[in-house]
């Protein structure tokens, strides 16, 4: 329940932006199929589905701040906003402190610690490949260098490969 009540909260804050909105629910769905599967405990997979569903929230604050928005400004914005909605729903503070990480790294490819973590980046990959209508060359590039769950690998290949 609390999942849904921050999903709808997402979408009142992507109001008017279906594209958005249409992301982190894709986002979501790969990363809590591949933490399944992957068979993350509880409290992490659902660290993880919070930090998936609030992944991208740095984007509107960016480009009302910036003009533009880039992986790293999306970065530095995202934390701070997603601390004060998850405060608002009374997620605990030490989700909300790891989900904050993952939204301040979620570009950041190098140091990956935790599965939560490197679920997160490649359900990710898997809705934005799609988004950006990447070529095979480039999916292959990101399956050696970004993939290493076996689940999240088989699910690119099933899908792009």
């Amino acid at each position: 329940m609390k999942q849904e009540l921050l999903i709808n909260e997402m979408i009142n804050y992507n109001k008017n932006d279906p594209k958005r909105i249409q992301h982190f629910i894709k986002v979501h769905s790969f990363a809590k199929t591949i933490g399944v599967l992957e068979h993350l405990d509880k409290e992490t997979l659902f660290t993880l589905e919070t930090a998936a569903i609030t992944h991208d929230i740095g984007i509107k604050l960016s480009e009302e701040k910036y003009g533009k928005c880039t992986g790293k400004m999306q970065e530095q914005e995202g934390p701070p906003e997603a601390r004060e909605l998850l405060t608002k729903l009374d997620y605990e503070s030490k989700i909300i402190e790891r989900v904050c990480y993952l939204i301040g790294h979620h570009h950041t490819y190098t140091d990956i610690n935790g599965l939560d973590y490197q679920i997160l980046v490649e359900a990710d990959f898997l809705v934005n490949i799609y988004e950006d209508n990447l070529k095979e060359e480039s999916i292959k590039n990101i399956k050696n260098k970004i993939f290493k769950t076996k689940s999240g690998i088989d699910i690119l290949c099933n899908i792009y490969l």
